[in-house]
């Protein structure tokens, strides 16, 4: 019978993993401009375009922007988060080196590799409820109904985590020459098969099209937050959602955790 790790091993690894996370949190407050300019200004201006400007001019119809401003919640807190792990865990494993000293740190290799998604979430989260406020200003208004918080709430979380653990998996898999090229692959396909522009159930006369965007896991983000925020527009059940997220949340954080392992051996 293999014996329990002691208590006190457990409480230095805690402390230890909270005295990082303190640490990633002072360094991202004190270059708090330019972390606000690089999560904030892709999801504002395809709001400010496709909300606001093209439904002035008649291009889009009334009441679209509430059925945008859900998916641009899921895009900004999926895609933060997967940026916010991805382009610093590749630069670390690859020229800084900074990685070594997280490694030496009184604390199991697994947990180094969940502050980094546990870091890269609260980065997201943050990035998302700011963008309620600038949703508001650029609308007038935005979509919210109480009852549904919880759902909401649920939901992005559940997108941060998926987005850093996407970020897990592409900065222990990829190296810094091909970094670039596949963030360029994987975003694209991200940003128009995730359902941030459309509902899924509007597909169903392009199947074809619609079995693509049920293979992408941030379509039952924005699914979901639609079901929170926009309970009347035809959506994916937000069980199936859950259920799906929780799937593929498991799947890339065993995926991402496997390769931190080879890494970090190497």
């Amino acid at each position: 019978m293999s014996e329990s790790i002691p208590f006190e091993t457990r409480a230095n690894s805690l402390r230890a993993l909270v005295a990082i996370l303190r640490r990633d949190l002072v360094v991202t407050w004190n270059d708090l401009p330019a972390f606000l300019a690089q999560v904030i200004m892709q999801p504002l201006f395809l709001l400010l375009v496709f909300g606001k400007i093209l439904g002035s001019l008649g291009y889009t119809r009334p009441g679209y922007a509430q059925l945008l401003f859900p998916g641009l919640l899921s895009l900004t807190v999926v895609i933060t988060a997967m940026q916010a792990l991805a382009f610093p865990l590749v630069a670390e494993f690859g020229w800084t080196m900074e990685i070594e000293d997280r490694l030496l740190a009184p604390l199991p290799t697994a947990l180094v590799a969940a502050e980094k998604v546990i870091f890269a979430s609260l980065r997201a989260w943050v990035a998302t409820l700011l963008m309620l406020p600038i949703g508001a200003i650029i609308l007038g208004s935005i979509p919210w109904v109480w009852s549904n918080l919880p759902l909401f709430i649920a939901m992005i979380v559940l997108g941060a985590l998926l987005g850093a653990s996407m970020g897990l998996v592409i900065g222990t898999y990829v190296t810094p020459q091909r970094l670039n090229i596949v963030f360029s692959l994987v975003f694209t396909p991200l940003l128009f098969t995730g359902s941030s522009q459309y509902p899924w159930p509007s597909l169903q006369n392009l199947r074809w099209f619609q079995v693509i965007t049920a293979l992408n896991p941030m379509t039952y983000v924005s699914e979901g937050l639609r079901a929170a925020m926009v309970p009347e527009v035809p959506h994916i059940d937000p069980a199936i959602g859950l259920s799906v997220l929780t799937c593929a949340l498991v799947i890339l954080f065993a995926l991402g955790l496997r390769g931190f392992y080879r890494r970090a051996i190497n």
